[in-house]
């Protein structure tokens, strides 16, 4: 696997490249969801409590700009993109439970002490990812819209139906642009982050490395994340009680089944 010039850094590439990527069949994705419900019905409050969080940050987004879609549609997405880093408690559940141990909510709450520079940088720059999105998707709208946008109507008519332009396919193109990226460098790196001792450039080589070695089942595990949590948005955001920590249990699963980490040092 070659990596362009400015990408390449020898030392997190060696670092990268001490643990292997497990070969898994197309559908093993529907296997991490199982195993994503299991635990989420064997420690459901932290679980719960988060995805109770998303979808009150979701209706406070609608109490604020309800009259700005334009601005809830870019909102909505890019919560899609710093996903991963907001459910980084409930990875540490599912590694509690995989070890045989007891876990809470405590467990949970417990990787949240700002004593990991990893954890924050990375959560830095999904932030960063998903604040770009934001203000890309609006502008976009904003600035190329036929009319005014302001509800789900208005964007299914302006955007999504208009008569003219290309609008509504940028939009997605865009979109899909900043995602694919976001989704092959944090796939299974916020796992790998909280579980070994391993650098945030490294862990990023590695959800590379696992994309590229598995397009196929990862483009199932993505449509299924988009699927969820559309149908989690669609239900007036109440979906997103269940979704939210139904996915991240089954990311850790994603993380475990895909890579090897043998002889890494564990995080406590």
């Amino acid at each position: 696997m070659q990596w362009p010039d400015n990408l390449r850094n020898p030392q997190a590439l060696a670092e990268s490249r001490s643990f292997t990527v497990k070969p898994i069949p197309l559908w093993r994705p529907l296997g991490w969801l199982a195993r994503g419900w299991k635990d989420l019905m064997r420690c459901p409050l932290p679980g719960l409590l988060h995805g109770l969080a998303a979808a009150l940050f979701g209706a406070a987004l609608i109490a604020v700009a309800g009259q700005q879609f334009w601005l809830l549609t870019g909102a909505f997405t890019g919560f899609l993109l710093v996903a991963p880093i907001v459910a980084t408690g409930l990875y540490a559940v599912s590694r509690e439970l995989d070890r045989g141990r007891p876990a809470s909510l405590a467990t949970a709450l417990r990787v949240w002490k700002p004593d990991d520079s990893r954890l924050v940088l990375f959560g830095s720059l999904l932030a960063l990812a998903g604040t770009g999105w934001v203000l890309t998707s609006a502008s976009l709208i904003i600035g190329y819209a036929g009319a005014p946008v302001r509800n789900p109507a208005d964007f299914l008519r302006v955007v999504v139906l208009a008569p003219q332009g290309w609008l509504f396919e940028a939009w997605l193109m865009l979109g899909a642009l900043l995602a694919a990226p976001v989704f092959a460098s944090s796939v299974v790196a916020i796992p790998l982050l909280l579980d070994r001792k391993v650098s945030v450039l490294a862990a990023v080589f590695t959800s590379w490395r696992v994309v590229m070695a598995h397009p196929a089942p990862m483009a199932l595990w993505a449509a299924l994340i988009m699927i969820l949590s559309l149908l989690g948005m669609a239900t007036a955001l109440v979906g997103l009680v269940v979704v939210v920590p139904w996915l991240a249990h089954a990311s850790w699963h994603a993380y475990r089944d895909l890579v090897d980490t043998t002889g890494l040092e564990a995080r406590p």
